[in-house]
């Protein structure tokens, strides 16, 4: 064999060599230390890093995003990563961009979601506490103290974070309209109890279920509340995956809905079961925690502070009086970092 034809062996085993690792779609690297992963400032890098965080087991792909104000991946790449089996396995994908330019008062970020099927949210509670804690580890922040003023397609939010790991978010006003839930009064009653909330309303959802009375809440993202006894509790726990997506797209919520399904234990403690508009059942929804609070004020069934308790964990929400504003405080941990290795066929 001559020394031609051994270099064009080489030749082909090294272009073997380089098509395999070019086919490789994702590299998942565990950190070792606790810290994100996060771009640098100075230009975008060949393999796009990113983190995963989770919030009551709630959990996020973290993408640093502050040099472009557009999401690097797509809602069809950000899908496939929160695919468990085929991807990274999440209940969305999050984005940390910089403010809007065209913004009036002083913002820090912006924040952009998309939800596990594509779709893309307001806002989530969860989220935005991991962004918070995402936010202080791409800025190097050790000593958790600090706020940030956070641009949303819900508003500016505010998280703040505390010094005992804990992030409390200001959540804004609930709204209480129904147009800006929004949903559709044709396919919904009031209800007949004249001794409690006056916006209640009756709907039946499915042909083998009865009628519920309601609470329809906004905290930026549309929430249904309904308040079951514990037998119930236990039988939509049980069936939540064929009753949520009823939920979900009934026909009198035109943006579809997320759901909450709540046991009352005392005024000051709630047992909840969400099924989240685009994600389905999660062990834990922010906006949904503060929601139930607030519809438990307004029926009657809860005090102003009260103590959520999820499938991940607990929450805790205040729908102060002073201000008419909910704050919303949980944990939120960073669970691993790691690269993308091509987002352009991801």
């Amino acid at each position: 064999l001559s020394w031609s034809g051994v270099w064009c062996i080489g030749l082909c085993l090294m272009q073997n060599m380089a098509a395999f690792l070019h086919c490789t779609n994702l590299i998942l690297n565990k950190s070792r230390s606790s810290t994100a992963t996060c771009l640098t400032m100075s230009g975008a890098l060949p393999k796009l890093a990113f983190s995963k965080y989770q919030g009551l087991g709630n959990d996020f792909i973290l993408i640093d995003n502050r040099h472009q104000s557009s999401p690097l991946l797509t809602p069809e790449q950000s899908s496939k990563l929160c695919d468990r089996h085929f991807g990274i396995g999440a209940d969305g994908v999050i984005f940390l961009l910089p403010p809007p330019q065209s913004s009036d008062a002083p913002l820090d970020y912006s924040m952009r979601i998309y939800n596990s099927d594509g779709s893309e949210p307001e806002m989530c509670g969860n989220g935005i506490r991991c962004l918070a804690k995402f936010a202080a580890e791409c800025e190097s922040i050790e000593t958790y103290d600090k706020s940030y003023r956070i641009h949303t397609l819900a508003g500016t939010i505010v998280p703040e974070l505390n010094q005992n790991g804990m992030v409390t978010v200001d959540m804004g006003e609930p709204q209480l309209e129904i147009e800006k839930i929004p949903a559709d009064e044709l396919y919904m009653k009031r209800s007949s109890d004249t001794s409690g909330y006056d916006g209640t309303r009756v709907i039946q959802v499915g042909e083998n279920d009865k009628e519920r009375s309601i609470v329809l809440v906004s905290m930026g993202n549309p929430h249904c509340v309904t308040f079951v006894e514990k037998s119930e509790y236990d039988m939509f726990d049980e069936s939540l995956e064929q009753v949520g997506p009823l939920w979900e797209c009934y026909k009198g919520f035109p943006n579809k809905i997320n759901t909450e399904f709540v046991q009352v234990e005392s005024k000051d403690r709630v047992l909840m079961l969400v099924w989240e508009r685009g994600a389905g059942r999660t062990l834990a929804c922010g906006t949904g925690a503060c929601a139930v609070v607030v519809a438990g004020v307004l029926a009657g069934k809860t005090n102003r502070i009260c103590e959520v308790i999820l499938p991940g964990g607990p929450l805790t929400i205040e729908w102060r009086e002073s201000d008419n504003r909910v704050y919303m405080t949980g944990p939120a941990d960073l669970v691993f970092s790691g690269q993308l290795a091509q987002t352009a066929s991801t």
